[in-house]
């Protein structure tokens, strides 16, 4: 029984005698021997060999493994079908957050260059004699001069994505 349950959990996983004997660090023939009922695998061996195949030391001992029937292939591709859905569900939702955040990036780039637009640098005329004002207006000045910098990379960067995530539709 044991020899007959090695040999169907082997083929069963696609595996050869040598790349279980890999594994499991034997030789190959020791893996027929097995297979063949000439030897049996001691214990430590025999949940070396369970752990490999996937499944337990009792099943490996008690009843017989017996192939999946092809309706059981059927319902474990079912199973697979209705994964890979969900699957391309949430990539596609994951794309769509992606682009609605590139979009929402875009948006606010336009607005503080339009707010910039409108203040047209008037902090400039401050009385910068008050330190309350000249700080203000140095925070103002710095945040105004790294923006106009780096904001039309970011919005081009931005677009780009936008077209990008369309395109993987």
């Amino acid at each position: 029984m044991l020899n007959e349950n090695i040999k169907t959990l082997r083929k069963s996983k696609g595996l050869s005698q040598e790349e279980l004997a890999i594994k499991l660090n034997v030789v190959r023939q020791t893996v027929s021997k097995w297979e063949n009922g000439l030897s049996v695998p001691d214990s430590s061996m025999l949940m070396l060999l369970a752990e490999e195949l996937d499944t337990s030391v009792s099943t490996l001992l008690g009843e017989p493994v017996t192939e999946p029937a092809a309706d059981d292939v059927k319902a474990i591709a079912e199973k697979l079908e209705v994964i890979n859905l969900q699957l391309a569900k949430k990539d596609r939702q994951k794309m769509q957050t992606i682009r609605w955040v590139l979009i929402v990036l875009c948006v606010l780039i336009v607005i503080v260059f339009i707010a910039l637009a409108v203040i047209n640098s008037s902090y400039l005329d401050w009385n910068y004699n008050d330190p309350e004002l000249a700080v203000a207006g140095t925070i103002l000045h710095g945040f105004e001069f790294v923006f106009v910098r780096l904001a039309p990379i970011a919005f081009l960067g931005s677009v780009a994505g936008i077209i990008i995530t369309f395109k993987k539709r």
